[in-house]
């Protein structure tokens, strides 16, 4: 067994899929998890049954509740939902030795309340870290499962960065690709989250399989919209960590946003169907702020208000489709900005 040089924050899904992948050719792993009997679970009995079920955990996995475990490690994959990752990062300890740290954010989100990027809260957070950001189309049981696996890995630092990190992170079955358009990387992840749960929509009003491949379409339009407004590059979003990862959460009820919007759309309120769940749809969290950033300027993006006004509750489903099919018509093609 190696000896750890990374560590994983967070054992939800995603958090445990990861430890999981990097685990797997012996290397061990840290992995910090808030809830005690889930650090007690994985350890005895090799198993996280309350996010990540059915997944036999590799044995050089060690869990931990004490941030103080992650003290000598330079490289920190950050898996906490997005609206946490401020006072999570904040409470890490400096390194051990006083080295630099590498933080790869995971969360693919906004914050609410302030409307930054996870790497502007990380930045502020932790002032003196390496960020990089990884994302793209990934369901947390496949790569549990060893099944191949493609991501984008974007590096605040560049390449001398990506040299450093990519041999840590890469495995036969999760392969990621350089980066160093960590704006996009982010955007493309959290207005994805949004897009999902509209697609869920279409499919629980059984609109059908040409509504949700045209919603999917006009939803990368604003994507690309947002991120080329705030810096992204439109290769990036076109990219694993956009449109890629975008086809994957808007197809299948493995996406906890695509989820919530079937909820929705077969008539249940965002409260009812939020209720009762361990792992956060983070498009929920992220729709309003989104859609507030947008109006705020001046980005065309129907469809993201479109599922803001289903989490308020301020229309029902079918209502808020008939707004958005009511629009007045246009080109299909817009000025690149």
């Amino acid at each position: 067994m190696n000896a750890a040089r990374i560590g994983v924050i967070g054992a939800g899904a995603w958090g445990t899929a990861l430890a999981q992948a990097l685990a797997s050719d012996g290397s061990e792993v840290v992995l910090w998890a808030r809830e005690a009997e889930l650090v007690g679970e994985i350890n005895a009995e090799r198993r996280n049954s309350l996010y990540l079920p059915g997944a036999a955990l590799a044995g050089s996995i060690r869990a931990t509740g004490d941030f103080a475990d992650l003290a000598a490690l330079p490289v920190l994959l950050v898996v906490v939902p997005a609206q946490f990752l401020a006072s999570v990062i904040a409470g890490l300890p400096a390194m051990k030795d006083g080295g630099e740290r590498d933080l790869v954010l995971c969360a693919k989100g906004i914050e609410a309340g302030t409307g930054r990027l996870m790497a502007d809260v990380a930045a502020d957070a932790a002032p003196g870290a390496r960020l990089a950001v990884l994302s793209g189309p990934t369901f947390a049981h496949e790569v549990a499962a060893g099944l191949p696996t493609a991501v984008t890995l974007a590096c605040s630092g560049g390449e001398p960065q990506w040299d450093r990190l990519a041999p840590l992170i890469a495995r036969p079955a999760l392969r990621p690709y350089y980066s160093d358009d960590v704006i996009g990387a982010e955007i493309g992840g959290a207005v994805k989250n949004v897009l999902a749960i509209a697609c869920g929509v279409v499919e629980g009003l059984k609109l059908g399989q040409n509504a949700r491949a045209a919603l999917i379409a006009r939803g990368y339009a604003e994507m690309l919209r947002f991120g080329l407004a705030r810096g992204a590059r439109g290769e990036t979003l076109s990219g694993l960590c956009g449109l890629g990862d975008l086809v994957l959460t808007c197809s299948s009820t493995s996406s906890r946003n695509f989820s919530l919007g079937l909820a929705l759309g077969q008539g249940l309120t965002a409260a009812e169907a939020l209720a009762g769940k361990n792992s956060v749809a983070e498009g929920a969290a992220t729709a309003p702020v989104l859609a507030d950033l947008a109006r705020r300027e001046g980005i065309q993006m129907p469809i993201v208000e479109a599922v803001r006004l289903l989490l308020d509750g301020a229309a029902p489903a079918g209502a808020v489709v008939s707004r958005l099919l009511s629009r007045p018509l246009r080109a299909e093609q817009e000025p690149a900005l």
